[in-house]
């Protein structure tokens, strides 16, 4: 029986531009950043939960052959990879106002939805990010 899920993987086209972006301009801290000779094995976290990593992966061996990895840096930077991440935090409207400011490509101005308060953003690749302001939603019974 599956228990958790540990590590969420997502491509990136530099893994440099990557930290710079996850971490210095959406604030997540680095949890792994390993060279294994055929691969750099960088993970980053939310502050503070470091049970749920981010793999943030460049194309290309050993996963793939350079043809492939070629092929999946393109649909990367067209923003049709797959990658997708949804984040939450106490103040929606405050964080898009600050990633404003910090340049980030917004997508989706904030709305309001059943869930609480959300917006999109993109990353420096391509891969689409979703931040939402949960709303205080009964449990079912």
């Amino acid at each position: 029986m599956i228990t958790s899920l540990r590590i969420s993987q997502i491509y990136v086209l530099d893994q440099q531009e990557a930290l710079d972006f996850y971490v210095g301009t959406l604030g997540l801290e680095v949890s792994d950043d390993q060279d294994l000779g055929f691969m750099r094995w960088l993970t980053v976290a939310v502050p503070g939960d470091p049970n749920h990593k981010i793999l943030l992966e460049r194309p290309g061996p050993p996963s793939m052959d350079e043809r492939t990895a070629e092929q999946v840096r393109d649909l990367v930077t067209k923003g049709a990879a797959g990658g997708h991440l949804f984040f939450t935090c106490e103040d929606a409207q405050a964080l898009y106002e600050q990633l404003v400011e910090r340049g980030v490509d917004i997508t989706d101005e904030p709305t309001t939805r059943p869930y609480g308060l959300d917006f999109g953003l993109r990353d420096p690749f391509g891969n689409h990010v979703r931040v939402a302001q949960l709303a205080d939603v009964p449990a079912a019974t």
